[in-house]
């Protein structure tokens, strides 16, 4: 019996203590009463997939190559329902989260080795997340980017503030900012009249995709979309729902509504990126150089030059409004993966205070010290934002093999549970491909 096998239903401490097992779910078989009871994680999951390091592949992927890549955002959307169900199913069915059962396949040395490198990752996907909070502020309030950076670490307060109102609040207020996002971008693509035809022939992959321009920004639209936080985030929050985790009726109903819950925000993930690529096709497709950053972008919205007709300050006040909704969502999930890795890969537990300032202290002091070098020159930001990106992708693969593993073994699964072989395959195969293209993406990215 393995490791991992033996503590399934007894781990040595609850993922999330706080959350676990708080949230009471429908006796009865109704659908759409168990749905409701259900959902909340997967809307903390969808703000990874609509972060402020996905905006600028998407919208400069739509400005040069119009609704080409809406293929590859399908594809990544894909691939992201894939490894969230897996990730899902893992906790509730083990009651361990991802970095709980890494550990119990590694020794110390190398759970303390794969520890540092997912605060890595959680420090770049927070180092986006700072870089966009402040540079919406920056363009709503004229807040100097140095003040903005620092701003943001009144975020941790805001999220201890939620976290004693009860989880269920902080899925409201996340799936809120979610609607906000939406609903801007829903609108902007209207006002902007795109070719619906053309839309749609987007969503079929074509020979073109495989030119050098092409290639290099669906690496880019790949790299940005799924990130191994959320991974481990996923395998945690799936277990504050209240089950009972030996009866296997209610294990497999949590794991069914946990995947219909994700599904479905993941869905309204993949729209908002589509509308974001869909954006930077309508309004700058042939007139989209120079278009690589938020304020070149913020400023094109209000520009006849750029957006033609429909440029107006609203566009690109409600533009920069859906940035800082994405920035503090994103922020939100940041800190709470910060304490899942600390837990489960090295089993230390501090005050929730202290784990969410320091994580956002660490993450803030390379964004103050570019602000405070370079001004309020958003392009040196922008590259940090890129680099951040970078090491997301080299992160990646130490989520992503051993969730596959785990959740296509039977041992730890289960026979009921295990995934089936063909889902093991889709699994295998995205995890090889997502690495070899992060792979060139690294290479391309240092390497112009």
């Amino acid at each position: 019996m393995s490791a991992t096998q033996s503590t399934k239903n007894n781990p040595p401490h609850k993922s999330l203590s706080e959350i676990n097992q708080s949230i009471d779910v429908p006796t009865d078989k109704s659908f759409f009463k168990n749905l409701l009871a259900f959902s909340g994680p997967g809307a903390l999951v969808a703000v990874g997939y609509m972060d402020p390091g996905n905006w600028i592949t998407s919208i400069g992927g739509g400005a040069k190559y119009g609704y080409l890549l809406l293929s590859i955002i399908l594809l990544s959307s894909l691939i992201a329902m894939l490894l969230q169900y897996m990730s899902a199913k893992l906790g509730i069915v083990t009651q361990m989260d991802l970095a709980q059962a890494t550990q119990h396949l590694t020794g110390k040395k190398m759970s303390f080795f794969l520890w540092i490198i997912a605060e890595l990752a959680i420090m770049a996907t927070d180092i986006a997340e700072v870089i966009g909070g402040a540079i919406a502020l920056n363009l709503l309030f004229g807040i100097p980017l140095l003040y903005g950076v620092l701003l943001t670490v009144f975020d941790v307060f805001i999220l201890l503030f939620l976290m004693k109102l009860g989880f269920r609040k902080i899925e409201a207020i996340v799936v809120l900012l979610i609607g906000v996002i939406l609903f801007v971008f829903l609108y902007e693509v209207i006002i902007a009249q795109p070719n619906v035809p053309d839309i749609f022939k987007g969503f079929m992959p074509q020979k073109q995709v495989l030119h050098p321009g092409e290639l290099t920004m669906s690496l880019g639209i790949i790299g940005a979309t799924v990130m191994p936080h959320n991974l481990y985030l996923h395998s945690s929050i799936s277990q504050s729902r209240k089950i009972d985790a030996s009866n296997k009726q209610e294990v497999a109903k949590a794991v069914k509504f946990a995947t219909w819950d994700s599904n479905i925000q993941l869905s309204a993930a993949f729209f908002v990126n589509c509308l974001l690529l869909i954006l930077g096709g309508a309004l700058f497709f042939g007139n989209g150089e120079g278009l690589g950053t938020f304020s070149s972008l913020y400023n094109a919205l209000q520009d006849p030059n750029y957006a033609g007709s429909v440029a107006s300050p609203l566009l690109s006040t409600l533009f920069a409004v859906a940035l800082l909704a994405s920035g503090q969502n994103s922020t939100i999930t940041g800190t709470l993966t910060g304490q899942i890795v600390m837990e489960g890969f090295i089993h230390l537990k501090i005050p929730s205070w202290v784990r969410r300032l320091v994580t956002r202290l660490i993450s803030v002091i390379p964004v103050i010290i570019c602000a405070y070098i370079f001004g309020d020159n958003e392009a040196a930001l922008d590259n940090l934002l890129i680099y951040s990106q970078v090491l997301l992708s080299i992160a990646l693969p130490i989520a992503m093999v051993p969730l596959v593993y785990f959740t296509s073994s039977e041992k730890i699964m289960g026979a009921q549970f295990k995934n089936k072989k063909w889902v093991a395959i889709l699994g295998w195969v995205a995890t090889v491909s997502l690495c070899v293209l992060n792979i060139q993406l690294i290479i391309q990215t240092l390497f112009p």
